[in-house]
C-alpha cells in the first residue's frame, strides 16, 4: 500500500501550508498528493503550482468536476499538466452533486452515469491524439450542422494513457469506475465496511476483461481518503474530524439526494445519519458535529495513539486499499508534518 496526501481545498485549513506538506510528502516518498475543488479554488491551478515546486510526487486532481468543463477542455488541461510535470498528473473525475452541478455550473445533473461514461470516452480519445469524433447522447463531436471538424490534440503528452480515476460512492458508480477507470477515489472508506464496494468494482472489471483473469483488480488503484488524528484522547480525535463528517453526511446535498448520507446509512449508522442531517439542514452545524458518534468517526478515520493508528492503517491495506490518502488533522504545520512522518514509518512495510 502506498501513501498519498489528501490536500483538500486550497485556502481552507490545510491549504495554507499545502506547499510545506506536499514537499515533505515528496521527500518521504509519498506516491501522490490529491487536490480538491467544489466552488472555490480549482484543482488544476493548485496542482500546476505544486508541480513547479516538487520533484517526484504524483499530482492528483481529486477531482476535476465533470460539469465544470467540456471533456476536450479536461483533456487539454490533463495533457498540459502531465507535460509540465514530466508525467506525474493523475486525472480524477467526478460529477459532483446536484446542488453544485445545477446551482454553480448551470448543468443538469440528470443521467450522471451515462454522462460520466461518455465524458471518459471523449477524454481518452483526445489524450490518445485521435481525431475527436463522438456520437453520443450527451456529447456530439463535431457538431453535425456546422463548420466544426474532427480535430486532434496538438501537443504530445508523456502518457497518452495517463491514469483516469473516478470518485464514486454508490454501487452503480463503483461498477462504472471498475469498468472505465484506472482507479477509484473513495471517501469515508471503512476497512470493516468496504467488502461490498470492492466486490462491485472487481466484478465490473472482470466483466469488462480488465486486469488479469486471476486478479481483475490488477493495475487498479483503490485510493481511500482518510483523516488522521494522533492523540491518546479518542473523544478529542472524534471532535477533530466531526465537523468534516457532519458537513458531508448532513450538508453535501439535499435531504432527498445526499450520497454520503446514504453511505453512512449503508454502514449501519442510520439513526446517526438522520440526526446529523436534521441538525445540519436546520442550520445547526455545530450540533450536527456533536451528533457524530465515535463509532462512525473511528470507522472512517485513523484515530488514537501512534500504535493504534498504525494498526488501523494495516486494516486498510488488508481490505484492498492500494493508496491511503491521509489528511493530517492537527493544530500547527509542524504537527501536521509530524503526522506525515509517522504515517510514512507506520506504513513502510505494508
Amino acid at each position: 500500500m502506498e501513501l498519498g496526501l489528501a490536500a483538500g481545498y486550497a485556502g481552507m485549513g490545510m491549504g495554507e501550508d499545502l506547499l510545506d506538506l506536499t514537499r515533505e510528502a515528496d521527500r518521504l516518498g509519498y506516491a501522490s498528493v490529491w487536490v480538491a475543488e467544489a466552488y472555490g479554488s480549482d484543482s488544476p491551478t493548485v496542482l500546476a503550482w505544486l508541480a513547479a515546486q516538487t520533484e517526484r510526487i504524483g499530482l492528483g486532481a481529486g477531482v476535476m468536476q465533470i460539469p465544470a468543463r467540456t471533456p476536450a477542455m479536461t483533456a487539454m488541461t490533463a495533457a498540459t499538466l502531465d507535460t509540465l510535470s514530466g508525467g506525474r498528473f493523475l486525472l480524477g473525475l467526478g460529477v459532483s452533486g446536484p446542488q453544485v452541478s445545477e446551482g454553480w455550473h448551470g448543468v443538469r445533473f440528470a443521467k450522471p452515469l451515462g454522462r460520466t461514461r461518455e465524458y471518459v470516452e471523449v477524454v481518452r480519445t483526445a489524450l490518445a491524439r485521435r481525431p475527436l469524433e463522438y456520437d453520443g447522447e450527451h456529447h456530439t463531436l463535431p457538431l453535425p450542422d456546422g463548420p466544426g471538424k474532427a480535430l486532434r490534440l496538438t501537443i504530445h503528452p508523456p502518457r497518452p494513457d495517463l491514469p483516469v480515476y473516478l470518485a464514486a460512492v454508490g454501487p452503480k458508480n463503483l461498477a462504472l469506475a471498475g469498468e472505465v477507470a484506472d482507479g477509484w477515489l473513495g471517501i469515508f472508506v471503512s476497512p470493516e465496511h468496504s467488502t461490498d464496494s470492492l466486490d462491485t468494482v472487481r466484478e465490473a472489471r472482470a466483466a469488462a476483461g480488465k486486469g488479469t483473469p486471476e486478479d481483475p483488480m490488477a493495475g487498479f488503484d483503490v485510493v481511500a481518503s482518510v483523516p488522521v488524528v494522533v492523540t491518546d484522547d479518542l473523544e478529542q480525535a472524534r471532535a477533530a474530524v466531526a465537523p468534516y463528517t457532519a458537513l458531508y453526511i448532513g450538508g453535501m446535498g439535499s435531504r432527498e439526494q445526499n450520497f454520503y448520507n446514504r453511505l453512512a446509512r449503508s454502514m449501519g449508522f442510520e439513526e446517526a445519519a438522520d440526526t446529523i442531517q436534521d441538525l445540519y439542514l436546520a442550520g445547526r452545524p455545530r450540533d450536527a458535529a456533536d451528533a457524530v458518534p465515535l463509532e462512525l468517526a473511528d470507522a472512517t478515520a485513523l484515530l488514537g495513539p501512534p500504535e493504534r493508528v498504525a494498526e488501523r492503517a494495516r486494516r486498510y491495506a488488508d481490505a484492498g486499499v492500494t493508496t491511503l490518502s491521509v489528511a493530517p488533522y492537527a493544530r500547527t504545520t509542524e504537527q501536521r508534518l509530524a503526522v506525515l512522518r509517522l504515517m510514512a514509518e507506520a506504513c513502510a512495510d505494508l
